[in-house]
């Protein structure tokens, strides 16, 4: 008689619950390292520009910076503004200049990048320490070096001019006339532009495959073909990016032109957004009518720096 062994007995699974993760608490420690920051730029940045939405919205002119109280009107600057001929003149010219400079120094800036590429580490290295030189400079000794060579009477260019054509340039004035003023002015902004768009196209244009651009140069295509249809679109976002920054930059452009018309030129026939807005201001007194014309321009940049954002925001996702 056979038996067989009894079964096992059963064992109860016993399975604990997971343990539960405790929450964490909310620390006080990242807004604390955040806080002198912020502060910093609500006091640099916010402040300044609550004041000039408010002071938008006031008749505000030499009696009130005097201490008189100023008075509200609504949307009665803004509509100033937006009918004024003057500032659609201005705003016209504006944009003519900052497209024109934008154009230049994107192709300049791409040119010297595309020529650090091809030049040894010697000559590399002094290319990099020129451009560096022109960017460290102030915009304002900028101008005075430039205003010094197209100079009516001593500047070098008039004598180079006479020398090289025999026709007698002595006393030609660059910056009565608004074209060549800003063709002048353009040199200035374009000389100081270029080494931004050159350094970060080179640091862009660094990153494309090499072997990428060794089979497509095995395929035939030649040096142009491998710029427009590998090492563009390789490098896209980056041109959008100083595009935009180009854009805002030169479309804002103060110092060179106050200080170039400090020299020679027409505040009349010369003056981009925003001279022209602090000229309203100080000349005429009308702050009021300069802080809805300075919050119009800064809600036109903003509406340019929306692509800059999203590409950003792209990028990050």
């Amino acid at each position: 008689m056979t038996t067989t062994p009894d079964a096992p007995p059963a064992v109860a699974a016993t399975t604990r619950p997971p343990q539960q993760l405790r929450a964490k608490r909310p620390t006080l420690f990242p807004y604390a390292l955040l806080a002198p920051a912020i502060a910093v730029l609500a006091l640099l940045v916010a402040w300044p520009i609550l004041r000039l939405i408010i002071t938008s919205f006031q008749e505000y002119g030499r009696a009130q910076a005097f201490g008189a109280p100023p008075e509200w009107i609504g949307f009665d600057n803004y509509t100033e503004v937006l009918t004024s001929s003057e500032f659609y003149a201005v705003l016209a010219r504006s944009f003519a200049f900052m497209v024109v400079a934008v154009a230049v120094t994107m192709a300049l800036g791409t040119l010297v990048a595309l020529l650090m590429m091809r030049l040894g580490r010697a000559m590399r290295l002094l290319v990099t320490v020129g451009l560096l030189l022109a960017w460290a400079m102030p915009a304002l000794s900028s101008v005075m070096v430039w205003g010094w060579m197209f100079d009516t009477r001593s500047g070098v260019v008039n004598y180079l001019l006479t020398k090289i054509t025999g026709d007698d340039w002595t006393g030609h004035s660059w910056l009565i006339d608004p074209l060549s003023f800003f063709l002048v002015l353009g040199l200035i902004v374009v000389w100081m532009g270029v080494p931004f768009i050159a350094f970060t196209m080179y640091a862009g244009l660094t990153q494309v495959p090499v072997d990428t651009l060794e089979a497509a140069q095995l395929d035939g295509a030649n040096g142009r073909q491998r710029f427009f249809l590998i090492q563009v679109p390789f490098v896209r976002s980056i041109i959008l990016v100083l595009v935009v920054l180009s854009v805002i930059w030169d479309l804002r452009v103060f110092a060179q032109v106050y200080a170039l018309q400090g020299i020679g030129g027409l505040y009349e026939k010369t003056s981009t957004l925003g001279v022209w807005i602090y000229q309203k201001g100080t000349a005429s007194g009308d702050f009021g009518f300069a802080a809805a014309a300075a919050v119009v321009m800064v809600f036109i940049l903003l509406i340019i720096s929306f692509s800059y954002v999203r590409q950003t925001l792209k990028e990050d996702d």
